[in-house]
Order: C-alpha cells, then structure tokens, then sequence
C-alpha cells in the first residue's frame, strides 16, 4: 500500500513534466487566435467598419486603430504563443483582447456559446433558439438527407455568449503567472542564456 510519504515522492517526481500543462494552453490557444486575427486582416476594410459602425458593428471609436490592435494583437500573439516567446507579456494584450470581446460583442448573449434550451445558464435567447433548432430539424428530415448531414456532428445554433472568450481569458491568466514553460519554449531558453532576462 502506498504511503502518503511515498504519494508526495511520486508528485514531485512529475514535477519534471510540469512543462506539459503551459505548452497545451498555448498550443491550444494558438490556432483559435490566428483565425481570429487573420480572418480580421484577410479584409481589413470590413474590419475597419465592423469595428466602427453603430449600426451593425461594434461602434467603437478610432476603428481603424482598434482594429490595428486588435488583429496585430492576435495574429503575433498567436506566433509568440506557438514560438514560447514573451509568453508572460504577450499575455496581458491577449487578456485584454478578450475582455473588450466579452464586453463588446458577446455580453449581451449570455454566457452560453452554444445555445441549449434548458439548464442554469440558459436564458429567453438560448430557449428560443432551441426551439428554432428543433423545427430546423424537422425541416432538413423531411425534406433533405439528414442522415448525410448529421454523420460527422450534429447541428447547433451559435448563441455567441462569453462561455469562450471566458475561458480563453482564464487560460490566458495561468500563461501570465506561469510562463511559457520549460524545454519547450524560446522563453525558456533565453533566460538560460540571459539570466537577467528570466
């Protein structure tokens, strides 16, 4: 029978693969920041007048600069994720980021991304859409293949609530205190290289 002596002695033990736990946060953030920022700058124009138009857009001042930022932000935030370089700082902008998406586009929907009908955070918006989800679905099997096109997932209706950019805010918190990691970060080399840097 293992002892707690024992226990502690095999914790410390994976401590010398405690560089997993960053480099999957980054590796996981990685693909959905360059989508975010690359999609904005593939037709900055739209961009632009998403971010500054009070009709339909987000109706933010100075839209050309914050849509500089925002897609600058995420597109090198996204490289320096994948690369392990300036982890920590690159972090607080990134942070930042989803805050002002939590705030400016996703507040008002709730806090479900996914719209689901019933549960704690479901609200009027979410059980509508389920509703609306319900007849869309008798539709497509009446009149369509529905088995061709549920075979590799189900359909769903985006809520776009703050349930994402949330957790990607919080993951983005652990990188700021924790670092890139060891072994597999250019942060982590350099500042074996520059102490002072570390």
């Amino acid at each position: 029978m293992i002892n707690l002596h024992q226990m502690q002695d095999y914790l410390n033990r994976s401590k010398a693969a405690d560089f997993i736990a960053p480099l999957a946060i980054r590796l996981y953030l990685v693909p959905i920041m360059w989508m975010a920022g690359s999609k904005k700058f593939a037709d900055f124009p739209s961009t632009i007048e998403w971010f500054g138009n009070t009709d339909w857009g987000l109706g933010l001042p100075m839209p050309t600069v914050m849509a500089t930022l925002v897609t600058g932000t995420e597109t090198i935030g996204a490289i320096c994720l994948l690369l392990g370089l300036g982890v920590r700082w690159v972090s607080i902008p990134l942070f930042l980021t989803m805050i002002g998406a939590m705030i400016t586009v996703h507040w008002q929907n709730g806090w479900l991304a996914i719209a689901e009908g019933s549960g704690f955070f479901a609200n009027e918006r979410t059980m509508e859409a389920a509703i609306r989800l319900e007849k869309a679905k008798e539709i497509l099997q009446t009149h369509g293949n529905y088995d061709w096109l549920t075979e590799t997932g189900s359909f769903v209706i985006l809520n776009n609530g703050v349930e994402f950019a949330a957790t990607y805010a919080i993951m983005l918190v652990v990188l700021f205190f924790y670092g890139g990691g060891r072994y597999v970060s250019l942060d982590y080399w350099l500042a074996k290289k520059l102490p002072c840097c570390g």
